[in-house]
């Protein structure tokens, strides 16, 4: 362990706030003072309780009121759970609850004077709210049809209520840790929990006819996790976590807190090293990778009934952006009793399944209340979006997010209806990524932006091309500080060509990996939805550049420069820019000398800095062309 003890010293010159406060009490001594602290309101409230202890059990100060997170193992309810979680949210929460990509329950709007009441009345049926804030192993996430679908090999709820016990009811493992830790355990075949995310994420593998989990570490915002090459089945899973669990709480950085993750100790000793001390702390070496089983997206994609393997149906009722009540939550445990097993499966995309639910029944279940008011929602839209808080309940977000997506959302369904169909769009309302924007097939990531006049206004940076399925793959940056307004008619050309060019059922991610992202560059994309933008919502000119018309450019910006250059002097003037001279190869062609000014000359309407950009794309002199996208990207941001 000897590079990991000096990595920490190369980084110990000092200790951040954070663990200068934690080193103040203990957290259970807080926790076992809530009901003298609700009874004198926020008078007894120490500030580093407020800043720090409260929320290693979920816990957040607002200023005038308190939001609670509630641990949901697995994403899995019992009927008396969900029906008390409603209760709860009636009685103290304003009604309100957010579905987490956790798949946990937000609670928001608890007076202080309520916070004993509200964990005695959740303890009561086993709900627990430890450790889903700061530094802390937070809720563990897994396929939310666990145990039940076709393609579940390994069932990962008793070995995640293993580490419940042993860990999350365990005052010794309360904020130990340098920082925040998320776990995922995967025993299916798709990637219904986006498994790949997690700092610690156990995946189905198999090894010599053995099932059993392949290993991946570090993930964080932006990076997905590496393979350690390690093969765990499920009887090491407990003393291997463990084992992981003790060397970063040993050897984490406590200094900087953006940079404290595991990511960041992994990059600097390497995952081998890291792995060896793992071993050697665990008094065992495990075996090496074995064959990644996970093979496609979440099977429940753009699909509302579910099969199970005993014959009943898994039905998903869509919740947009995770916004949801107490009364819905009571009506959701009322109709999973009523219909299924009364139990409920809260999903990684702010969604929740009624489970087992005989044949026979579906049609009396989509009749119900409940199903009756979210039915609008079933759409490619809605179906796979994800959101987190925006300025609405978080002080970090820079948009409204939740609304704005389901604004976006009602918008595309309007311009771009799809069936069968699959986009996942995520948004986040900061850079901080909540909203897993990073690994969808579009992206939103909340920012400020300059609209035509020149005022700030909403925006977002926007995201293409995130991978889930099999290893996962973070998205290229599209376009930066969109207004909110322009961002939304980008997306609508990027579908009109999924929907153009898709194969039947084709799902997003599998059309960009075989058409979009295979045949053109990020930037000729970009162009792509500017220029329609621009020629369409700025200029009113009806004209469609179609992307699909140009030849395979192998993803040369250069040629992928100059061949829409051509496309799109024909679409403005109705003529060729270059000849063909008779008696030559079809490919051998004669400029015509231009002026700057030719495009606007030959159609008034266009103006003459579009005019400029042709020109430049197409100039008869090869070298006096325009050389990358993003100049020309610029230049269009003027008219």
């Amino acid at each position: 362990m000897e590079i990991l003890q000096k990595a920490l010293e190369a980084r110990s010159k000092k200790v951040n706030k954070v663990e200068t406060t934690k080193a103040l009490k203990k957290p259970m001594d807080v926790y076992e003072k809530l009901e003298s602290i609700a009874a004198a309101g926020y008078e007894g409230l120490a500030k580093e309780d407020s800043a720090y202890f409260l929320k290693c059990f979920g816990l957040f100060d607002k200023g005038e009121d308190f939001m609670l997170r509630i641990r949901i193992p697995a994403g899995q309810l019992t009927y008396e759970q969900a029906l008390r979680i409603g209760e709860v949210a009636q009685t103290y929460a304003n009604d309100y609850i957010d579905l987490s990509t956790r798949m946990q329950v937000v609670l928001r709007y608890i007076q202080i004077e309520n916070i004993a009441k509200v964990l005695h009345a959740l303890k009561e049926v086993e709900l627990s709210t430890f450790q889903t804030g700061v530094d802390n192993t937070r809720n563990t996430v897994s396929d939310p049809l666990d145990g039940l679908a076709y393609d579940n090999i390994i069932e990962s709820k008793p070995i995640v209520d293993r580490l419940e016990k042993h860990f999350i009811e365990n005052p010794e493992w309360i904020s130990t840790l340098p920082r925040k830790f998320n776990t995922g355990i995967l025993g299916s075949l798709s990637n219904s929990c986006n498994i790949f995310g997690h700092d610690c994420c156990f995946v189905l593998a198999q090894k010599e006819g053995v099932f059993g989990f392949n290993i991946y570490l570090g993930a964080r915002v932006g990076v997905q996790a590496k393979d350690a090459d390690l093969f765990i089945t499920a009887e090491e899973v407990l003393p291997f976590y463990e084992a992981l669990l003790n060397v970063f709480k040993r050897y984490g950085y406590r200094d900087n807190r953006n940079k404290n993750r595991l990511h960041f100790l992994l990059n600097d000793v390497g995952i081998s090293a890291f792995i060896e001390a793992v071993e050697e702390e665990a008094g065992q070496t495990y075996a090496k990778a074995g064959v990644t089983m996970v093979q496609s997206q979440n099977i429940a994609l753009g699909a509302n009934k579910v099969l199970l393997k005993d014959g009943t149906y898994a039905y998903k009722v869509i919740v947009p952006s995770g916004i949801f009540s107490g009364t819905d939550m009571i009506e959701a445990a009322k109709s999973a009793q009523t219909y299924g097993s009364g139990h409920i499966r809260l999903t990684y995309d702010q969604n929740l399944f009624l489970v087992n639910i005989p044949e026979e029944k579906l049609p009396q279940l989509e009749e119900s209340p409940l199903v009756a008011k979210y039915a609008a929602f079933h759409n490619l839209y809605f179906q796979d979006m994800i959101a987190c808080a925006g300025t609405n309940t978080c002080s970090f977000g820079v948009i409204p997010n939740k609304p704005d997506a389901v604004e976006t959302a009602h918008f595309l369904n309007s311009e771009v209806p799809l069936e069968h169909a699959v986009v996942r769009m995520n948004w986040s309302a900061c850079p901080k990524g909540c909203g897993v924007h990073g690994i969808a097939d579009i992206g939103f990531e909340g920012c400020k932006a300059k609209d035509a006049e020149g005022n700030r206004v909403d925006g977002v940076h926007l995201f293409m091309g995130g991978k889930i399925t099999r290893e996962a793959r973070e998205a290229h940056i599209l376009h930066k500080a969109l207004p909110l307004d322009e961002a939304r008619h980008h997306v609508k050309y990027l579908l009109k060509l999924y929907a153009a060019n898709r194969h039947r059922a084709e799902t997003y991610e599998a059309f960009d990996d075989r058409f979009l992202s295979r045949k053109y560059s990020f930037q000729a994309i970009s162009f792509y939805t500017k220029i329609n933008y621009i020629l369409n919502e700025k200029l009113g000119l009806g004209l469609f550049f179609d992307l699909n018309k140009e030849p395979k450019s192998g993803r040369r910006e250069e040629y992928e420069l100059f061949t829409f250059g051509l496309q799109l002097y024909k679409l403005l003037t109705g003529e060729k820019r270059f000849d063909a001279v008779d008696g030559l190869a079809p490919n051998m062609l004669r400029p015509r000398k231009i002026k700057r000014d030719e495009v606007s000359r030959l159609n008034p309407k266009v103006p003459p800095k579009l005019s400029e950009v042709v020109y430049n794309m197409t100039h008869e002199n090869k070298s006096e062309r325009a050389q990358v996208f993003s100049e020309l990207l610029v230049a269009l941001k003027e008219i």
